[in-house]
């Protein structure tokens, strides 16, 4: 038993100390990380004027991939020189408009209803009377979203 407990002192121990001082890897890419996020705002913070990065921050909170592609797209023509001037609000919805149609995903619908068969089953002569058994086959298709 005390082994036991002297073994899942020493696990939580460590645990604690990992989670304090971190691999210095994940630190690395989080630092990276940081730089790059600090990179892109203060490009996006050179080319948008207040109300487009109010809306483009308004956008990340609804969709954020969306806005990224458009932060990529920001930061690309920065780099090549085609922006002359910030980008108004006016100017971003553009822009936002373009994104929209490169990224646009066409949604088709095909529906087929089941397909009805009668088949004679049997047929029975009572009393006269011409009695017809009919079974419906409902041969399924299906129902596809492309």
């Amino acid at each position: 038993m005390a082994e036991e407990e002297l073994e899942a002192l020493r696990k939580q121990r460590l645990a604690e100390l990992q989670a304090k001082h971190g691999d210095p890897g994940d630190a690395a890419q989080q630092e990276a990380k940081h730089r790059e996020a600090e990179m892109r705002n203060s490009i996006l913070a050179q080319v948008l004027d207040q109300s487009a990065r109010a809306r483009l921050s308004n956008l990340a909170l609804v969709k954020p991939e969306k806005t990224k592609a458009v932060e990529n797209y920001l930061i690309q023509m920065a780099r090549y020189g085609q922006l002359s001037g910030k980008v108004t609000e006016q100017g971003l919805i553009e822009i936002l408009e373009k994104v929209s149609q490169q990224t646009e995903r066409k949604t088709t619908v095909k529906v087929s209803f089941p397909k009805c068969t009668w088949q004679k089953k049997k047929m029975d002569i009572l009393n006269g009377v011409l009695n017809i058994h009919l079974l419906a086959t409902f041969q399924a298709r299906d129902i596809s979203i492309l």
